[in-house]
This record gives structure tokens, C-alpha cells and sequence, in this order.
């Protein structure tokens, strides 16, 4: 049986790939939920893709399962104990302690102990019965709606129903496979209230620090089901996801209802961050597009952007400098406000995936080729 898949290697995200997955595939699938990462001195040199702060602490998590920490701003690593060896994509922690991390398979991982040690909260399983079952619920609703619709309004209540019922159809054959949609961020605002997001507008909410967790897709308008890919709270509050197709959600009430927003830019975002400012959006990604929204989404400024490298992740310094970083080692700092970048690339023209602020002029960068302490240009230290 063939299936679409997501995944996000290499120093870029990359979606819409057709694969055939035999029986013997699928048990792999299961066997690297099952295996836990091997220790390794070499993690901190191989693929990582994502980085965040845990209180004083830096967390940074990649394929094989690898989740690195460092206590000294990156000068030195340790592995933390991981229960599962698939490719991990996402980390957040909301408090010096608590902390959670997404990945392929579907798998949430949460940590109490600043990164030390992991357990498995979910996987890709459990992730698509949960969206089964809200999409159902949906497919249920939407009969009774057109059965007492007028004449004039069946029509576009049916083309819904089918959208929903396809997507429906393509989540059960990929159940009959096993868990093989990847999740591709997360953000917690505390110890118990988060979402993940990730492939085919997979989104799932938890309020008991995902004990439980339930199918928020319905809350969002994304008929297609197009991939969600990154998930921040900015300043003033507001909730922002972005994805495929220039999808961007804005939700002004913690998430319990989102809002679509109309994109200047049709192509994939990977990432999006708040400058600093109150109700300020910067989205970017693809082929390096940079949008700057000052009103919550309503309108938006397209950035100039020469290097046209496709854009990952990025960060604010307490100073207020912001710094984007993305495929063939680009590195792009703005100090003011994002009106404008300058544009710099690493030397080894390795990807970068995330980036972290460790001081007035350094940052951490993690990538295709590892962790690495730069000054502001990404030039390593």
C-alpha cells in the first residue's frame, strides 16, 4: 500500500513524498518507537533540528533520537536517556523543568527533569485515533447539517462532507500501516495546557500535561488538511500556527478558536516568531519569503530577502536583534524590527534548523552538521 508521508531531515522540510511501505516497513516503524536512542559522543555533530532554553539550560533534540542539553551555553554536551530512536523535530519548555518533544512516528515526549530523562506520552497511533474519531464526530454533524439545510446550501455542505470523509478514508489506511505521520512542533504555555502540530493539519490539544489529549482540527479552516508546521505564542498573547500553502492561523483567545489568515505568499512557511512587539508576526520559509505582520495577521509586509535560501526557525536577543536561519547555512540578523536583514552564510554551507541567543552578540545554531556557538553572523567562535 502506498502513502504520503512527511519529514523534515537534511537541513530542510520536505513533504509530499510518495513511499510503499511493505509489512516489514511498517514493523520498522514500530521498532524505532520501541528502541531507545543509543548513546553516542557524536550527537552533537550529527543532524539536529530543533533548540530551546530550559530555564539556564540549552535543549537540543535530532534524528535518532538524540536530545542533547548543555549547562555552559553550548561549550560542553550530555545525552539525555530517550526511550525512542525516530527522528525528533520539535522541543519546548514552558518551565525550567517540564518539557516536551515531538517527532516522526507521531511520538510526544515529555521530561520533568530539565531534559534528563524522557517518557513516551503518545505516538502516532494514538494520534490518529484520536483524529479518527474527531473527524468522525465531524462527518456525523455535517450528515445532519445538509439533511436540514434548504436547497441552496446543500451543495457546498456536501463538498465538505467529502473533503472530510477523504481525509477520513486516507487516516484509517494509514492506521492500517502504522504510525507514520510525523509531528513537527510543539508550545506549552505551562506545566499542563499545550498543543503539537504536524502533518495533514494534525493538531492536538492537552489541558493536564498531555495525560490526555484531543483532536483540535476541527477548530481550524484547513478542509485539505495542509501540513501545520510551526506553533509560537508572540507578545500580547495571540497563538500564530503556520504550514503548507501559506496557512496562518491566529487564535486571540489561547486556542480555543483560530482564525484563517489571508497570506501574501501561497508556498510553505516553516517557521514563525514574534519580534518582540506587541501583536507583531514574522512568518517565513520557503525560498526564503519573509512576512511582517503589526495587527495580528490582518495585513502583512513582504520582507526583501535577496539570499532566497529557504527559511527554518528563529530568535530574538534581549536587545531586540532577531536572527533567521535556514537552508545552505544562511544566517539573516535585523536590528530593526525586521524592516530589513542582513544576509550572511556559513562558510560549510550546512543547513541550519534552529537558533538560540546566548548573549548580547552570540548565538547557538543547530543544523546538519551539529551544534555550534557563533557570533552574529554565524561565524563559529
Amino acid at each position: 500500500m502506498a502513502t504520503r508521508v512527511t519529514c523534515k531531515a537534511l537541513g530542510a522540510a520536505c513533504f509530499g513524498l510518495s513511499m510503499a511501505l511493505s509489512a516489514p516497513a511498517a514493523f520498522a516503524l514500530a521498532d524505532v518507537i520501541e528502541t531507545p536512542a543509543r548513546e553516542t559522543s557524536l550527537a552533537p555533530s550529527q543532524l539536529l533540528t530543533d533548540a530551546a532554553t530550559a530555564g539556564d539550560r540549552i535543549v537540543a533534540v535530532g534524528e535518532r533520537g538524540h536530545i542533547i542539553v548543555s549547562d555552559d551555553e553550548g561549550a560542553s554536551w550530555s545525552q539525555g536517556q530517550v526511550p525512542v530512536s525516530v527522528t525528533l523535530t520539535g522541543v519546548d519548555f514552558p518551565t525550567a523543568n517540564a518539557g516536551w518533544v515531538v517527532g516522526h512516528s507521531g511520538v510526544v515526549l515529555h521530561s520533568d527533569d530539565r531534559g534528563d530523562t524522557w517518557s513516551v506520552q503518545l505516538t502516532g497511533i494514538g494520534a490518529a485515533e484520536l483524529a479518527i474519531e474527531g473527524k468522525e464526530a465531524r462527518a456525523e454533524a455535517l450528515e445532519a447539517q445538509i439533511a436540514e439545510a434548504p436547497e441552496d446550501q446543500k451543495g457546498d455542505l456536501e463538498w465538505a462532507l467529502d473533503d472530510l470523509l477523504f481525509s477520513l478514508e486516507n487516516l484509517r489506511s494509514d492506521l492500517d500501516i502504522g504510525p507514520v505521520n510525523p509531528l513537527l512542533d510543539v508550545w506549552f504555555e505551562n506545566d499542563q495546557h499545550g498543543f503539537v502540530v504536524g502533518a495533514y493539519g494534525m493538531i492536538l490539544r492537552t489541558r493536564d500535561g498531555g495525560e490526555t489529549w484531543q483532536d483540535w482540527s476541527g477548530q481550524l479552516e484547513n478542509p485539505t488538511g495542509f501540513h501545520l508546521n510551526a506553533i509560537t505564542r508572540i507578545t500580547g498573547g495571540a497563538l500564530v500556527i503556520v504550514g503548507e500553502a501559506g496557512q496562518i492561523h491566529v487564535s486571540v483567545d489561547n486556542g480555543e478558536t483560530w482564525e484563517l489568515r489571508t497570506s501574501p505568499y501561497e508556498g510553505s512557511l516553516f517557521g514563525v516568531i514574534s519580534t518582540g512587539q506587541v501583536n507583531e508576526i514574522l512568518a517565513f520559509g520557503l525560498r526564503g519569503n519573509i512576512l511582517l505582520s503589526t495587527d495580528l495577521g490582518k495585513s502583512w509586509k513582504i520582507v526583501p530577502n535577496d539570499a532566497k535560501a529557504t527559511l527554518n526557525d528563529g530568535a530574538v536577543a534581549e536587545d531586540g536583534r532577531i536572527t533567521l536561519v535556514g537552508n545552505g547555512g544562511a544566517v539573516l540578523v535585523s536590528g530593526n524590527g525586521a524592516e530589513s536583514f542582513r544576509e550572511h552564510f556559513r562558510s560549510e554551507r550546512a543547513g541550519v534548523m534552529s537558533v538560540v541567543p546566548v548573549s548580547d552578540t552570540d548565538i547557538l545554531i543547530v543544523g546538519e552538521d551539529g551544534v555550534h556557538r557563533t557570533d552574529a553572523r554565524g561565524r563559529d567562535l
